[in-house]
């Protein structure tokens, strides 16, 4: 990976309102600009350790794709699909690093989900996949909590992937990135420190540059929204109690409660 221009952006509470920053070597800076465009560290605000992180993202829709990794797809005992299975998570999902996870009543078998989710950094309509990257603002982790009974129940999947507090993303976005640094991570997911998912985003049916453009021959993606892209295998339970990591290969740790 390279890292000549990679930047990590987050969202902070800075005396009670949000606030775009940039963190570099632990420190947190105010940033100047356009966090979609060019951007400067300004003022210090203060240490990793003394900002509290908000979500890094405030999208506008977030698309999810369902079954792009084949292990995934058998672990359910379905095909993988000849195009992308999309599907959508309201804004109101979602929420950032340290934040609970709320189990609803209405479910008995809330799962996790480890994902890459690329943010859109330009508004982008009818691209192709070599161009898609061009219109990424960066990565970050996100977790599809699903209500698996529900999903299953349902038949389509609205009401069980789009419970409040059902899309941890963050902790950062990291920006500055090629098409090419993406293409192998690591994704691994942990439930009270134990490994329940392992994967690489080299195991992806559909690459991010084809996700995109398929999404985009279909709607326009506006600046700030969030592409799921696939969970790899392993998907289990998760209980009050429980604290659930999705750690990605030179990305970062999002860590959240559950209750």
């Amino acid at each position: 990976m390279h890292t000549a221009s990679i930047s990590r952006i987050i969202r902070v509470e800075e005396q009670g309102k949000s606030e775009w920053a940039l963190l570099e070597d632990g420190q947190v800076y105010r940033l100047e600009g356009d966090h979609y465009g060019d951007s400067s560290p300004g003022t210090h605000i203060g240490t990793l350790e003394t900002v509290t992180l908000l979500p890094p993202v405030c999208p506008s829709k977030i698309i999810c794709v369902g079954r792009n990794y084949v292990a995934h797809a058998a672990e359910h005992g379905v095909e993988v699909p000849a195009e992308p299975l999309l599907f959508f998570k309201p804004p109101s999902s979602v929420i950032g690093p340290g934040e609970a996870i709320v189990l609803p009543a209405l479910s008995q078998r809330v799962e996790h989900e480890a994902e890459l989710a690329v943010v859109i950094g330009k508004r982008c309509r009818n691209v192709t996949a070599e161009e898609a990257w061009d219109y990424v603002l960066g990565v970050t982790c996100s977790n599809d909590v699903t209500a698996r009974d529900l999903q299953r129940k349902d038949g389509q999947w609205t009401r069980g992937k789009g419970f409040d507090t059902f899309c941890p993303v963050g902790p950062w976005i990291v920006s500055g990135l090629r098409a090419a640094d993406i293409a192998d991570l690591s994704i691994v997911c942990r439930v009270n420190g134990e490994v329940r998912q392992e994967g690489r985003t080299s195991q992806m049916v559909f690459s991010v540059g084809t996700l995109i453009a398929y999404a985009a021959s279909v709607m326009t993606l506006e600046p700030g929204d969030v592409f799921l892209t696939g969970t790899p295998a392993g998907v289990g339970p998760l209980v009050s109690g429980d604290v659930v990591e999705v750690d990605i290969e030179g990305i970062g740790v999002l860590r959240n409660p559950v209750r």
